[in-house]
């Protein structure tokens, strides 16, 4: 009997996914469950699983963009498992690439078309910002075709000595949905950033004080997340004019608050989601980003995890970043980029003292959130990070750190 195994939905609205990589052999012989593909969607890698055992026969290649539902390989159940053998696999040879053959234009016979560009051509050439005369046509009396616009690259001066080379690779279907997405937003939102300072000494002197016994009794850190979480829940309890979207002619906006992590993965930016993150303790908000992070580092994460959010926390300071103005996360209105804590000379009753201090931004969506709204909220989150103990643990540590 053969097996028709067909790309399972990974998610609602997703129609396509890419072969990421083949982790078998064609003809291998594959067990029930065994991961056989890694694929991805524009939210996520998943692993596609065997659905019987036997032998495998693929029906697509690496890089391939495929439909849910398409065949992507088959199954033959009545095959035999093979017996294990000792000998080691042999190593995949690796061809030589053959040299690229230079194309030359039909004829060299110069015509009005020597040297136009097609319809096609010139619509990629303009958004590689190059002239036609840059380009050596190949098509019918040299006329420039889709394939040489393609292939064309913008001139990188005269060389002076030293290496020149240059690698092409393809860009994976979640980098692309992002660089959609952030595209998406410049072009759809009237996007504006306000900034602060925070001074960091409170939460500095918290975590110095508790961090060895709140470890050692929830098995996680007390990081800088926790703090930056539940402010952030609090000013937008204050302001929820931030936390909303635009629908159309309509405004949404939430009664709780799903909070957007961005998370750097193997596959590139991933932004999993803290569900009612109003509910979390300051163990509860260090756990779930524990666990979120993980499993985006390990390729784990899944369409569920990162679908939704109605705010966004982007943590450019572990990169060592100073300032940035962090792009909205649509349909989202408002993201906070933290940055990297730098030791400052700040005026503090008169004097001169030294203290650790962060630039915090905020990025929103000017169509919804006036300047008033904006800079209340900003404030009220550095207001909740300089007061932590009044503000956030109602003046009681223990009970807030759960000791």
């Amino acid at each position: 009997m053969i097996l028709e195994m067909k790309v399972p939905s990974p998610g609602e609205s997703i129609t396509e996914v890419e072969i990421a990589s083949w982790l078998v052999e064609d003809g291998d012989y594959v067990e029930k469950d065994q991961a056989i593909a890694e694929v991805d969607s524009d939210k996520a890698t998943l692993e596609l699983p065997a659905e019987v055992s036997g032998t495998i026969t693929l029906k697509a290649e690496e890089g391939d963009a495929v439909e849910v539902g398409a065949v992507v390989c088959l199954i033959d159940t009545s095959a035999e498992k093979p017996e294990s053998s000792d000998k080691p696999k042999e190593e995949k040879k690796v061809e030589a690439s053959k040299p690229e053959t230079t194309k030359h234009p039909a004829t060299e016979t110069k015509t009005y078309a020597t040297g136009s560009a097609s319809p096609a051509a010139k619509k990629i050439l303009s958004e590689k910002d190059m002239d036609a005369s840059m380009v050596s046509g190949t098509g019918k009396d040299g006329r420039i075709t889709k394939e040489d616009a393609t292939n064309a690259v913008p001139s990188m001066g005269t060389p002076t000595g030293g290496s020149r080379g240059t690698s092409r690779s393809k860009m994976s279907m979640l980098r692309r949905k992002v660089a959609e997405r952030l595209v998406e937003a410049k072009n759809t939102t009237a996007m504006l950033t306000t900034f602060n300072e925070v001074d960091m000494s409170s939460i500095f002197g918290l975590r110095s004080e508790y961090k060895e016994t709140f470890k050692s009794k929830h098995g996680v850190g007390l990081g800088f997340m926790s703090f930056f979480t539940l402010a952030v829940v609090r000013a937008l309890k204050m302001y929820p004019a931030v936390n909303s979207m635009i629908d159309g002619k309509e405004m949404i906006s939430y009664d709780f608050c799903d909070i957007s992590i961005a998370v750097s993965g193997p596959k590139g930016l991933m932004v999993p989601v803290m569900r009612n993150a109003e509910n979390l303790s300051f163990r509860g908000v260090e756990a779930e980003v524990k666990r979120l992070a993980i499993r985006a580092r390990d390729g784990q994460i899944t369409v569920d995890e990162m679908t939704g959010g109605t705010f966004t926390i982007s943590n450019g300071g572990v990169f060592g970043s100073m300032l940035s103005t962090p792009i909205i996360n649509p349909p989202q209105s408002g993201i906070l980029g933290m940055h990297n804590i730098v030791e400052r000379p700040v005026a503090i009753d008169g004097n001169v003292e030294i203290r650790p201090i962060m630039y915090v931004a905020l990025s929103y969506d000017h169509r919804i959130i006036d300047g008033k709204e904006s800079v209340g909220f900003l404030v009220a989150v550095k207001e909740a990070l300089e007061n932590p103990v009044e503000l956030l643990m109602n003046n009681n540590v223990n009970k807030a750190l759960e000791l």
